[in-house]
């Protein structure tokens, strides 16, 4: 909950330019900076005593010996909920993000797509969570030979989302046993559950004693693999390469501490997995993410549906001082379009 603070509207403006000019230049703002701003007809000592009043509030900070102040997380919540003016989003920002949603997308498409416009477009680290993935369901199986010992296994899962995986094998197969092996691993595969279906194979494949049966497990491997990867793959980010940019995140340690949650995954999805019950943009400010290592970040997220349930998580993730303005409506809309996407799609 956002505590009440009882700010006159200088102050109010005061903090706001406060805060644009920290998230544009990462340095202390001095109270001869903020007059020339702020455009008030104020003294320099009235902006102090304002800004210390605000530093009482626990508002703004003064880091190290330097005159100048920087906003807290306290301050930027206030600013979110109370100041914060959304802007419009570009043409060229709305025309990039729509450009990125096409029609002739497979949903694995459309979701590694709004995680790559939502790094281009805010320069910061996209994000995208599957909260609920649909188990691993075969709707197609074809074999294609490409030579003595390698065959192209072509898998259609759930609803369009095709792989193509070579296999090696360890004799040749002519095109009738292909044939065969594929008709057997339909008739176990197709409108089921991968992992239901695979226990089933493997139990029989022994009592077929079948000349296909090397042929049948080594795809029955390469499938595992597949459908493996669709099952968990449940959070997808780019950029993160951004985040070197900005200098409070350039210490060695916060890097390395950082770049190991995107790779272990699991506490940015109990982060996101918060989210889904917001009712629009849902964002996290420094400690507010209940993680040490996310205390210099932001996190800004929206969820995303299908058919009407809410299936994932999208946003961005960056240094507390980001252009919440501008970064607010490219998550907001992104998440519109990627669900208007997905519920296109036959």
């Amino acid at each position: 909950m956002t505590e009440k603070y009882e700010l006159d509207e200088r102050a109010q403006l005061l903090l706001r330019q406060l805060i644009n000019s920290y998230t544009r230049d990462a340095q202390p703002v001095g109270s001869k900076n903020l007059a020339q701003m702020s455009g008030l007809d104020l003294s320099s000592a009235t902006i102090r005593n304002i800004m210390a009043k605000l530093e009482e509030m626990g508002l703004v900070d003064s880091p190290h010996t330097s005159a100048g102040r920087i906003p807290t997380e306290a301050g930027y919540r206030f600013y979110i909920d109370s100041l914060l003016e959304v802007g419009d989003l570009t043409r060229s920002a709305q025309k990039a993000i729509s450009k990125s949603f096409s029609s002739d997308k497979t949903s694995s498409d459309l979701i590694h797509s709004a995680t790559d416009i939502l790094s281009r477009v805010t320069h910061l680290a996209g994000i995208v969570s599957l909260t609920h993935t649909a188990p691993a369901e075969v709707r197609h199986l074809e074999f294609m030979k490409l030579s003595e010992r390698r065959i192209l296994v072509i898998l259609v899962i759930n609803k369009d989302d095709v792989h193509n995986k070579v296999i090696h094998v360890d004799r040749e197969y002519s095109e009738i046993e292909l044939h065969r092996a594929a008709q057997t691993l339909c008739h176990y595969l197709i409108g089921r559950s991968f992992e239901s279906a695979r226990r089933i194979l493997l139990e029989e494949l022994a009592e077929l004693r079948s000349d296909v049966n090397t042929i049948m497990e080594t795809v029955l491997k390469a499938m595992d693999e597949v459908c493996s990867l669709n099952a968990h793959e449940d959070l997808i980010t780019s950029g993160e390469s951004n985040l070197l940019e900005y200098a409070e995140l350039s210490d060695i340690n916060k890097l390395r501490n950082l770049f190991n949650v995107f790779n272990e995954k699991t506490d940015l999805l109990k982060l996101l997995d918060g989210c889904t019950s917001a009712n629009g943009v849902e964002i996290f400010i420094g400690s507010e993410s209940g993680y040490a290592v996310l205390r210099d970040c932001s996190v800004v997220g929206a969820p995303y549906q299908v058919n009407g349930e809410i299936v994932g998580v999208l946003g961005v993730i960056g240094p507390t001082r980001i252009a919440y303005e501008q970064v607010i409506p490219v998550v907001d809309v992104t998440a519109k379009l990627l669900t208007s996407a997905l519920n296109s799609q036959k």
